[in-house]
């Protein structure tokens, strides 16, 4: 055991958040200009520091309501980045997480919307330190987690069409897909409730809308239930 934590080593323990959003076509992500050196100016994913009062999680929740306003959204701890020269400025370590958000729901709750960017994951520019992999990484889990369990849906509004759905999932697992089987393996998981609503901007006659049946999965769930895209 350590007697003397006085002799020990200590770094710094950042919180980065990977916030994903869908606008109902694309798969996006938002972006913060850093207005402190180093590499001010750049562009860099959400962050902060861990304070001693906080474990990682409230530190994260915090550090995202902070810079976004957002709250009460699904989060999920990532990975540690622990390479000893990624911040130039001093040796720090970093906790990433990742955020799951439908932008039409939230997009008047940013507070720091002169200083953040939507853009699409596709077109995204280089960002800070190693903020590149920390994304690349998001992506990897985002497109296995969406393929075993229904995340995608916190990415949609509450009424959705079954083509925004399949747009989600192609821009999440960057291909296209048969329409007919997809349609065919959404119905047959059975846990989403088809409303005599329609959106009528898709169409003339207009497309019905869906929402998800959180209660019917969670019950599903207890009976050995499989997610499975």
């Amino acid at each position: 055991m350590l007697n003397d934590y006085s002799k020990e080593d200590k770094v710094l323990l950042a919180v980065d958040c990977i916030i994903f959003g869908f606008d109902g076509e694309d798969l996006k992500i938002l972006l913060i200009k850093r207005d402190f050196e180093p590499e001010k100016g750049k562009w860099s994913l959400i962050g902060g520091f861990l304070k001693k009062e906080e474990n990682l999680d409230k530190a994260a929740i915090r550090i995202l309501n902070h810079l976004t306003g957002l709250d009460n959204i699904y989060m999920e701890q990532l990975y540690t980045f622990s390479k000893v020269d990624r911040d130039p400025a001093e040796r720090t370590i970093s906790t990433a997480y990742y955020a799951l958000i439908d932008i039409e729901s939230h997009n008047n709750e940013f507070t720091n919307v002169e200083t953040s960017k939507w853009f699409s994951l596709k077109n995204a520019p280089d960002l800070i330190f190693d903020h590149n992999r920390m994304v690349e990484r998001a992506v990897s889990r985002l497109k296995y987690r969406t393929k075993t369990k229904p995340i995608g849906f916190e990415l949609l509004p509450e009424k959705f069409t079954m083509l925004q759905l399949q747009n989600l999932y192609e821009s999440i697992l960057n291909e296209k897909l048969d329409k007919r089987n997809f349609t065919s393996k959404i119905n047959a998981l059975d846990i989403l409730i088809k409303l005599k609503e329609k959106d009528m901007g898709s169409s003339k006659k207009g497309s019905y809308l869906y929402t998800f049946d959180a209660e019917k999965y969670n019950k599903k769930l207890k009976e050995g239930f499989v997610f499975k895209i």
